[in-house]
């Protein structure tokens, strides 16, 4: 073992507009073991559970796999995956089963899922989310014990609950992400719509602001932390160029200056949540390196899905019920682009994270991520056959890349597996017919 003389919580510090600035840094080789693999000191290196959310399912005989195992084929709406087909596990055909209370359309299938009990009504939760049980283990030792975003604007759009009346807002705004993870402030969103101020970002840099701490540290680094640090800053410095941009367009000749943004191009329109969801999928990779939190959730879109595509009226939720299945093609060809959209930008969450270097890996593989949505197929509100994916390898407890068919046992198994591979010390999860005390030994290592 190494000794380091810098210390993992080191933060580059400065001071742009009176304002104190602190920018946390990666996992250099500097504080690592020898190997990589390991703090310097011995510990670990941190350990991450995040869930991924869309909305309004799929249609159950394009989405799952026909074939079993390791060497299963992506079926067509899974296509989208490609190379990362080695990263993602499909767990298909596990049920949510009802034990006498009503089918709370897009409540009572993700609500069962992240508890493990069926809701008894629409906007009640009898038990804590999958999120915040995980949280009570390895939140404590984060600056923020959980972190949630929405990528379609609206703060309350949570399942991040610890009870009917406690729950976790969702962060919608990739400024409003910038400044609470990078910045002193933070905006509560249960106070109302966030209206964010240009001059926060605009008034300077917060990388030009801890410059020449930054100049000090690097004089202490090998040549490749040097590279590491480089690239991570270089990172940093677009997406703040990325976010600069979006508040001050460029002052061409034919171009007449705008009012002054009061707020940021939100909303459920495909691109503009494709946008939002990138930003804070970056944002998200920088908490998560600097160790700002352990657990996550995102939200691509609500259960009652209203992404709309461009100069069109209809959202996808409602097209799913209007829209009739073709006859030809089994499934209803419109609501399907709205699928396909999701799984491209799950395509692109696992992607992100599975290109990050971290020690001797990638940020993904000392992630567990659980995607998921409230129904299988939305027409009928159908909550068997509930669609979740797994990614990451959670330091090598999971098997990722296989696909397990569930056989209508109940989806708590999932969430069962999701708690022992993160340590939360259970061995039986779940009530009525939800009880179980079987993981789903098949992503097991």
């Amino acid at each position: 073992m190494k000794t380091p003389p810098i210390s993992r919580r080191t933060v580059l510090r400065g001071i742009a507009g009176g304002a104190a600035v602190s920018v946390g840094l990666p996992l250099l080789e500097i504080f690592l073991n020898d190997n990589g693999t390991a703090l310097a000191g011995g510990a670990p290196l941190p350990l991450r559970f995040g869930t991924w959310f869309w909305g309004c399912g799929m249609n159950p005989a394009r989405w799952a796999p026909v074939s079993e195992g390791a060497d299963y084929e992506l079926s067509p709406e899974l296509e989208v995956l490609g190379s990362l087909k080695s990263e993602v596990s499909v767990l298909s055909g596990f049920n949510v089963f009802l034990d006498g209370a009503p089918n709370e359309p897009h409540y009572t299938g993700v609500l069962a899922n992240l508890t493990g009990t069926t809701p008894p009504d629409a906007g009640e939760q009898k038990a804590p989310t999958l999120d915040t049980l995980i949280s009570a283990v390895h939140g404590g030792s984060t600056r923020f014990r959980s972190l949630e975003f929405s990528a379609t604007g609206v703060p309350s759009q949570t399942f991040s609950r610890e009870s009917d009346s406690i729950q976790n807002a969702s962060i919608v705004s990739p400024i409003e992400a910038y400044n609470r993870i990078f910045g002193d402030g933070f905006f509560d969103p249960n106070e109302g719509p966030f209206v964010p101020d240009p001059k926060t970002i605009l008034r300077g840099s917060a990388l030009s602001a801890v410059a020449e701490d930054t100049a000090r540290l690097e004089k202490r680094l090998g040549s490749h932390d040097k590279q590491r640090l480089d690239q991570y800053l270089t990172s940093l410095r677009q997406l703040e160029r990325q976010i600069e941009i979006s508040l001050s367009p460029p002052n061409l000749e034919a171009c007449s200056r705008p009012r002054a943004p009061r707020s940021e191009d939100l909303g459920t329109e495909v691109g503009q949540a494709n946008a939002t969801h990138d930003l804070l999928t970056d944002l998200l990779v920088f908490a998560l390196l600097c160790d700002q939190t352990r657990v996550f959730n995102m939200i691509f879109s609500w259960a009652l899905s209203d992404l709309r595509f461009l100069g069109e009226d209809i959202a996808h939720h409602q097209l799913t019920h209007d829209e009739p299945v073709d006859r030809e093609l089994g499934y209803q060809p419109r609501s399907t682009e709205f699928s396909q959209v999701s799984m491209r930008a799950w395509a692109r969450f696992v992607d992100k994270l599975a290109s990050t270097p971290e020690g001797d890996g990638t940020l993904l593989d000392n992630c567990l991520i659980m995607a998921h949505s409230e129904h299988s197929f939305a027409k009928s509100h159908l909550v068997a056959g509930i669609p979740v994916m797994v990614a990451g390898r959670a330091q090598g407890r999971v098997v990722p890349g296989v696909h397990v068919r569930g056989n209508g046992e109940p989806v708590s198994r999932i969430g069962l597996t999701m708690q022992q591979v993160m340590g939360v010390p259970v061995g039986e999860w779940g009530t009525g017919s939800h009880q179980t005390s079987q993981p789903v030994g098949e992503i097991l290592a």
